[in-house]
């Protein structure tokens, strides 16, 4: 779920000089940090309606038609916070609430009610009514935990729901899809 990944930059952006009410200082332009193979560390754009800033707390709260976007890979939520550590600046967790809907560089798509990004254990979970999907296949459940780094998730059923899953045999058997970017995002078949 590399969508929800997209967020790793958000604080830079808040807490940025550029993003203070102060006059801008010229300085020197530093080359930008060669995009790697994950996307990390491809720029980050955010949207929303608004940005408060806790600079003392750090925290970064978007509120309003959140969109972030990095990499070809998106997320929308109604509101987005982003926590950082006082003493290395760099983000600790994001916390999207609200018609949260993700879409990742390789077309898959999840929505929850809730997403929690933890950036040392690589770690993402998807929280009430939870679903993942790409092309025809699809699980869903009460949570879906996806561990990054490991490639493997897990998914739990809620008090009301069982875990469902849709998965289609003969996967090789489909012609392969072409995947390619665009400019607000990848472009699924």
């Amino acid at each position: 779920m590399v969508g929800l990944m997209i967020v790793l930059g958000v604080l830079v952006l808040a807490r940025s000089p550029e993003a203070q009410p102060t006059a801008p200082k010229p300085r020197p332009a530093a080359p930008s940090p060669a995009p790697s193979a994950d996307g990390k560390n491809a720029p980050v754009t955010v949207n929303s309606d608004t940005l408060e800033s806790l600079q003392k707390e750090g925290l970064a709260v978007f509120k309003g038609n959140v969109v972030a976007r990095q990499d070809n890979s998106i997320q929308y939520a109604d509101r987005m916070e982003v926590y950082t550590d006082a003493k290395t600046k760099s983000i600790e967790r994001v916390v999207s609430t609200g018609n949260v809907r993700i879409i990742t560089r390789d077309c898959r798509m999840g929505t929850a009610n809730r997403a929690e990004y933890y950036d040392v254990e690589q770690r993402v979970v998807l929280i009430g009514n939870a679903r993942v999907w790409r092309e025809d296949n699809v699980v869903t459940g009460e949570r879906i935990t996806i561990y990054l780094a490991e490639d493997r998730s897990l998914v739990e059923g809620g008090k009301q729901e069982r875990v469902k899953a849709i998965f289609y045999p003969s996967a090789q058997d489909r012609p392969k899809t072409d995947i390619k970017a665009g400019p607000g995002g990848p472009v699924c078949p």
